[in-house]
């Protein structure tokens, strides 16, 4: 086969960032539901792998156990996996990249680059309250590991949004609104112009 048709078949890719607690999860679902994209999260294909028992999820426990950020290379690999794996040609990819170096990375990696980075931007007191008030169990739910969590998004993963952004590669979403408010203006952005016009 030629090399165009090896790169239109480019999968779809779009990045979702957001601070923990900025309604990421609960949008992309939405989006999947709507759109017909399949969600990846980095964070639970990580621990999908550390539970598979493998040597690579051992190795992954073991980076996390000592506070160690796991290898670019080891979560593009899962994300790969799992997008050759689904079937489909257009990804949500939520939590990743957490830093300029896991950016590059996919890039270099992948070859490919995301067509935008959809980004939940939601005001630190609003995520700490949705943080508390869902309760669900998980123990990094206390405000002083929510403030953690929230300044590391702010140092690794702003100058992600910042670099894309100087591309003009981010769409973002005042996430602190009402969750069917959120979703109408992530509608408004998954709607090609064209239907937009026709309605």
């Amino acid at each position: 086969m030629g090399t165009v048709s090896d790169a239109e078949k480019k999968p779809a890719v779009i990045f979702v960032l957001g601070g923990p607690g900025s309604g990421k999860g609960t949008q992309c679902a939405n989006v999947v539901e709507h759109f017909g994209y399949t969600h990846l999260s980095a964070g639970d294909l990580l621990r999908a792998e550390i539970k598979s028992g493998s040597e690579n999820g051992t190795m992954i426990q073991n980076m996390i156990k000592e506070g160690k950020i796991v290898p670019s290379e080891v979560t593009i690999k899962l994300l790969q996996k799992a997008m050759q794996e689904s079937g489909n040609d257009k990804f949500l990819i939520d939590g990743f990249p957490r830093n300029e170096e896991n950016r590059a990375a996919f890039e270099a990696v992948t070859k490919i680059e995301p067509a935008f980075v959809l980004f939940f931007n939601c005001p630190e007191e609003e995520m700490e309250r949705r943080i508390l008030s869902r309760n669900q169990g998980r123990e990094d739910d206390n405000i002083e590991t929510i403030r953690k969590r929230f300044n590391v998004f702010l140092e690794s993963s702003l100058p992600v949004v910042e670099y894309y952004g100087s591309k003009g590669k981010v769409r973002k979403v005042d996430a602190a609104k009402s969750v069917e408010e959120v979703f109408e203006a992530v509608k408004a952005i998954f709607t090609p112009k064209e239907e937009k016009v026709a309605v």
